[in-house]
């Protein structure tokens, strides 16, 4: 059972986005009756992303904030990392501030916690799974998934999904040793998991495409393939 909960959202540049997504936090506290802590790791941005977080912050004093600036953008993996490495509850959500994945999913996932696998990916190719996307980012997925297999023969199907649930002192212990702070993160994540042999499932979530997104289709899919390679020869 998930007692008291860190979570985590990386910003870059969200200035469009945070305003409904802080009160989606607000009500998703209100309904829980929890110790939560959230972490905002501003990654170096250069909009009014950081002014937002210092002002939800000081209005919402009720709530356990915690912002955390990068002057630079050092990429999601990193923002991601300096946040787990501040987390101080028993479990550390990772998640994206769009709430694609709506944060009352955590506890639905309760009852599929158990005592010896300490963490969680959600996945969009679960079969419970509930998805609402456009067609050519479920067609990309698709092939995503397959270079995957190839590369690595993943027994998980969805390695990119942001909502992601660990155990404190496991989470700890993957993110010290991530090394691609990229979208690539992800991955390396599994594979860490298999190298040191730490137990992890996947569990459905609802989740919603959601527009002003960072992600190139091109670039970044072009460098998250080139990743790809070089993990592979890192693995293996």
């Amino acid at each position: 059972m998930i007692k008291n909960l860190s979570i985590i959202f990386p910003i870059y540049n969200e200035e469009k986005r945070l305003s409904q997504s802080f009160k989606k936090i607000i009500q998703f506290k209100k309904n829980i009756n929890k110790n939560i802590e959230f972490i905002f790791v501003n990654d170096g941005s250069n909009d009014s992303s950081l002014k937002l977080l210092y002002k939800f912050k000081k209005d919402n004093r009720h709530l356990k904030i915690r912002v955390l600036n990068q002057k630079k953008n050092s990429g999601k993996g990193n923002a991601l990392k300096i946040g787990v490495e501040n987390a101080e509850y028993d479990w550390i959500l990772t998640t994206d501030i769009d709430l694609s994945v709506p944060l009352s999913q955590i506890f639905l996932w309760d009852k599929s916690i158990k005592k010896n696998i300490h963490v969680y990916f959600g996945s969009r190719s679960h079969p419970e799974s509930k998805i609402f996307t456009p067609l050519y980012r479920y067609v990309i997925g698709l092939i995503f998934q397959l270079i995957n297999k190839v590369f690595f023969n993943f027994k998980i199907r969805d390695t990119q999904c942001g909502f992601k649930l660990y155990k404190k002192k496991i989470g700890k212990k993957i993110f010290s040793n991530i090394k691609e702070f990229g979208y690539a993160h992800d991955i390396e994540i599994l594979l860490i998991c298999i190298k040191k042999k730490i137990k992890f499932i996947e569990l459905p979530v609802v989740w919603s495409h959601k527009k002003d997104g960072k992600v190139s289709i091109i670039s970044d899919s072009i460098n998250m393939f080139l990743v790809i390679i070089k993990l592979r020869f890192k693995f293996f």
